[in-house]
């Protein structure tokens, strides 16, 4: 479509879109770029975990929150817009957790299931030790960057392309299958069989994940599964 064809709407979401685009490569690029000095701080027990914490989360957030935050505080949106409601909340959940089957399959058949644990970053261990109140607050803000915001997220992104790059056929979701990707690329990978499949039941997991959210028009399941599934196995 040509630029002069864009309705207002469309405008919107294409800035939006870069906001998002453009703040979530710098976090990542920085990453990059200072990845090996910034893990090796957050791994360092000799340091108190709180700062440790707050520097793995600030990047995670960066990288998955920061963005759509700008965003919707610029347009004044509501969580509820992209499908935080009480609406189909169940019937989300349980069609979510369901798209995760394969990557869990995945996971055992490949010899990666090390045990379920919700929340299990790298730095889980050390707030679960660091006593009261520390390791309460520490582990809430786990789960509000890598399980709230990082399900959210691929919520908020995945309906702002759809309303960008709307689809007749609803299979062809523009939102969900670029969500996948993005999902399958920010994360290692081998070009090896197991790789191969490793790629295939991500992108099953995240597609399927918003296409039920689409369908239930509801977003708790992506949460859940953020949540209960991608960071607990």
């Amino acid at each position: 479509m040509s630029k002069k064809l864009l309705t207002p709407e469309q405008k919107r979401l294409d800035t939006d879109l870069w906001i998002i685009l453009m703040v979530t490569l710098a976090v990542f690029l920085t990453y990059v770029l200072t990845g090996n000095q910034l893990m090796s701080y957050v791994r360092d027990s000799s340091v108190s975990v709180i700062p440790r914490l707050l520097l793995n989360a600030a990047v995670q957030f960066g990288v998955a929150g920061l963005g759509i935050t700008i965003v919707m505080i610029i347009r004044k949106e509501k969580f509820s817009k992209f499908g935080l409601v009480k609406e189909n909340a169940l019937a989300s959940i349980i069609g979510a957790v369901a798209c995760f089957i394969p990557y869990i399959c995945y996971l055992i058949i490949s010899r990666q299931f090390r045990g379920y644990q919700p929340f299990r970053i790298m730095i889980a261990n050390d707030v679960l030790k660091s006593g009261f109140p520390v390791n309460v607050a520490g582990m809430l803000l786990i789960a509000l960057v890598w399980g709230f915001f990082e399900g959210f997220n691929y919520a908020v992104i995945s309906d702002k392309i759809n309303g960008r790059y709307p689809s007749k056929n609803r299979w062809l979701d523009a939102g969900a299958i670029t969500c996948a990707i993005i999902c399958i690329l920010f994360h290692p990978f081998t070009i090896s069989l197991m790789g191969i499949i490793e790629m295939i039941t991500t992108f099953i997991a995240i597609y399927g994940m918003l296409q039920v959210k689409n369908r239930t028009g509801n977003a708790w399941g992506c949460v859940f599964a953020f949540c209960f599934i991608w960071n607990a196995f």
